[in-house]
Formats: C-alpha cells, sequence, structure tokens
C-alpha cells in the first residue's frame, strides 16, 4: 500500500465521523490561533515601549528627584541657563559636608549642569515643571489639558516633538515670561476644531496664553495615556501662573551625541553630587534616567513576558494533543473488527500504524492551518490599547508543533491498532 492509498484510507477515516474530527480540529486551532496572536501582543507591546523611548532620543538623560518637596528654584537667572553660560547667583550655595537633608532639583542645579566647564558632555538642558489636568477654555469650547509642561526651547529637540504647524516659542519669550503655548494635536482639535489655533487666545486654569504652535501628532503606543493631550509653556510663565516658583519636576539634559551619553551621565552626577553635598557611599537624591539603559532592560522584559504569554498560549496546543490521542483510542476500539479483517486479508502493520499516524497529523495539520489564519486575522485588531505584530517565527513554530502534536499524540494509537492481532481483532464485538 502506497502512501496516496494510506491518506485516502484516513481521509475516509476521518470523514465517517465529521463532528468528532471537526471538534478534535478545534482543540488544535484554538492552541495555534492562542500562541501567535498573544506572541504578537506580546511584541507590539514590546515595539511600541520601545517606539516611546526612542522617541526621547539616544543621547538623552532625565534627571529627576527622588524626593517629594523642597525649597524653591528661584525665578532668576533664566539667561545663564539659555545661554549655557557658568551658574549665575541665587541659591547656588555648595555643600561639602554630609548630606543631613534630601534636596529637590532647582533651576540652579540646571544652571550648573549647562556649565560648559563641568559638564562638556551635555549640549542643552532643560528644566521642566509639570501641572496635570488643567482646564483650557476657548470660545465656549472647553477641554481638561491632561498635562501642562513649563520647560525651555531646547525641551522641543530633546525630547522629540516637532511643530505640524506654527514654531516653537523662543530664549527670547523665556526671559520675558511670555504666556505662549503650544499644544498638541488632541488639544487642538477639542478646542478649535477645524478652526485655525494659531494666534488664538485660550485661558489655561483662568490664565490667557497664545498658541504659537501645533505639536505633530505622535499618538499613543501604551494604550493607557494620550501623547497628544499636552501643551507646552515657558517655564516662567507656567511657574508665575499655576505651580508657583518650586522645585522642578525633572531637567531633560541632551548629550553633544549619542557616543557621549555615559559622559555625561558622570558628568551630571559629579555636578549634583557636589551641589547637594553627596559624598562616600551616601545614597543621592536624585535619579538619571539613560534612555540607552531603559531600553535594554525594556526589551528584556518584555521579551520576558512574551515568551510567559506564548508558554501559556501553548497549554493549549497540549491540552489539543491529549485530545487528538483520547479521539484516536475511540477510534482505534470502534474499528478493532475492521483492523482485523484489514489484517488477515494481508495488510502490513506499518499499513495500519501509517493509517492511523496520517489520521492523526491530518487533524492537527488542518487545525494548526486553520488556526494560523485566525491568529493572523486576529491579530490586524488593536487590543487592549496595542497594535499586535506578527512575528513569522511564531507561525512557523506553532504550525509545526501541531504536526508534531498529531504525530506524538497519535503515535500510541496508531501503535495500538498496528499490534492487534488478527484473530482476537476478528472476535471483537
Amino acid at each position: 500500500m502506497n502512501a496516496l492509498e494510506v491518506l485516502r484510507f484516513a481521509a475516509r477515516g476521518l470523514a465517517a465521523n465529521k463532528m468528532r474530527s471537526v471538534l478534535t480540529t478545534l482543540g488544535i486551532l484554538i492552541g495555534v490561533a492562542a500562541v501567535i496572536l498573544l506572541t504578537a501582543v506580546g511584541e507590539g507591546s514590546s515595539r511600541a515601549i520601545t517606539a516611546d523611548i526612542q522617541a526621547l532620543g539616544a543621547n538623552t538623560l532625565t534627571v529627576s528627584s527622588s524626593t517629594a518637596g523642597g525649597g524653591g528654584g528661584g525665578g532668576g537667572g533664566f539667561r545663564a541657563l539659555l545661554g549655557g553660560g557658568p551658574p549665575g547667583g541665587g541659591g547656588g550655595q555648595q555643600n561639602s559636608g554630609p548630606r543631613t537633608q534630601a534636596r529637590p532639583l532647582t533651576l540652579d542645579d540646571a544652571r550648573a549642569l549647562a556649565d560648559k566647564a563641568d559638564a562638556p558632555s551635555v549640549r542643552s538642558v532643560s528644566p521642566v515643571v509639570t501641572a496635570q489636568q488643567q482646564a483650557a477654555v476657548y470660545e465656549g469650547a472647553s477641554h481638561t489639558i491632561q498635562q501642562l509642561v513649563g520647560t525651555y526651547p531646547a525641551y522641543f529637540e530633546a525630547s522629540n516633538k516637532p511643530v505640524a504647524k506654527g514654531g516653537y516659542f523662543t530664549a527670547d519669550d523665556v526671559l520675558a515670561a511670555r504666556k505662549i503655548v503650544v499644544i498638541g494635536q488632541t488639544v487642538a482639535e477639542n478646542l478649535f476644531g477645524t478652526v485655525d489655533p494659531i494666534d488664538k487666545r485660550i485661558t489655561i486654569g483662568g490664565v490667557p496664553f497664545t498658541v504659537v504652535g501645533v505639536l505633530k501628532e505622535a499618538g499613543s503606543s501604551s494604550g493607557f495615556q494620550d501623547a497628544d493631550d499636552v501643551a507646552i509653556a515657558p517655564l516662567p510663565a507656567v511657574q508665575q501662573s499655576l505651580t508657583g516658583f518650586g522645585p522642578l519636576g525633572q531637567v531633560i539634559v541632551q548629550a553633544t551625541s549619542a557616543a557621549t551619553v555615559d559622559a555625561a551621565q558622570r558628568e551630571i552626577t559629579a555636578v549634583l553630587n557636589q551641589r547637594h553635598g553627596i559624598t562616600g557611599d551616601q545614597s543621592a537624591d536624585y535619579r538619571i534616567l539613560n534612555q540607552a539603559t531603559l531600553q535594554e532592560t525594556v526589551t528584556a522584559a518584555t521579551g520576558t513576558f512574551t515568551v510567559l504569554l506564548a508558554a501559556v498560549a501553548a497549554i493549549s496546543l497540549l491540552v489539543g494533543g491529549i485530545g487528538i490521542t483520547n479521539i484516536m483510542l475511540v477510534t482505534v476500539t470502534e474499528r478493532t473488527r475492521e483492523i482485523g479483517i484489514r489484517k488477515a486479508i494481508g495488510a502490513p502493520k506499518g499499513a495500519i500504524l501509517g493509517q492511523f499516524l496520517a489520521e492523526a497529523t491530518m487533524l492537527s495539520l488542518v487545525g494548526g492551518l486553520l488556526g494560523v489564519a485566525l491568529g493572523v486575522l486576529g491579530s490586524q485588531f488593536t487590543i487592549a490599547g496595542v497594535r499586535p505584530v506578527v512575528v513569522p517565527a511564531s507561525v512557523a513554530l506553532a504550525l509545526g508543533v501541531s504536526v508534531a502534536i498529531g504525530l506524538f499524540f497519535g503515535g500510541y494509537p496508531a501503535g495500538r491498532a498496528a499490534r492487534l492481532r488478527p484473530i482476537e481483532a476478528l472476535r471483537h464485538e
């Protein structure tokens, strides 16, 4: 009996119990589709997070305070920082003794980081204050801005926020504390609709601001926060009107290049340690977030997460394989007399073994192919705010495993059928 005849007998055997064959195939289908879809969700999440990190730039460092509250940063001295010159007066006191109290980040710290003598690897420094949930109004239309940022012009380049319309505010706008603002796409759509927002006046937290630019759409890749629901204004204007002259939320530092990021981080650490009086093994009262290091960590974490998702989905494939074993054992029992007759008229052991192995493999292969189609189709839709990305390797692996499952879990029932003695099989009722 050749291979074609074996496949024909196998197809005829499966067709004899259509519903049972369909239900068995369904178990493999669900397992393969789950592996592909969950792997795609994990890969999509990984790429989205990576894109968010890369949006800040490979040469960007974020310095944030590890304390809450603290002293104010002062409102003067903008010109020294904007010009990148040495820090001026106004609170730049050094403390070389043991640190007794944690200090927040201030404008004086930012000015010190902009000093080329102490930090030659630093290209720009952008102090940042943030006011959350600010109500904005324009001619009867209102919208709650999720994040109002007060900063300096260098922030736009350091955080990769280009404008689609209008322009940025300038160093002169910062020095004059002009109440102008650059808004995100979500803010523009909710307040202005189809009206051109440039040079229009809006009120934010009851304070009038003039719109000078609209940011390009960034999108919300994480699914939890709208990256376009933002407004960016000159730091002193935000401090005077909304936040007060308290500590900074963070300082965005741009290194001269991606190759000098580590050097810039060392220089930042040295400057802040000196200013905050941190010596020896004392814990720093600030944190420096290196985008490159963060990206490596996140990539490793999301890779583990993706593997975990695939492993959970693979359990469905295992269950489907056990279902194949169960169904094939039932099939062998039901067709014991048929097997005896075939062996009595000369059918070799290999033909019986091949037929039942072919039946099990056909069940798993058909289920695998349908599962691949369902998994790829499901990945075309956004799931929990994540756009799935199909991993070709997961498709090949899931399909290959489904075929292997048919061979493995169909092996025992097929071997049992092939070992039946003709005389015993003929006596079976």
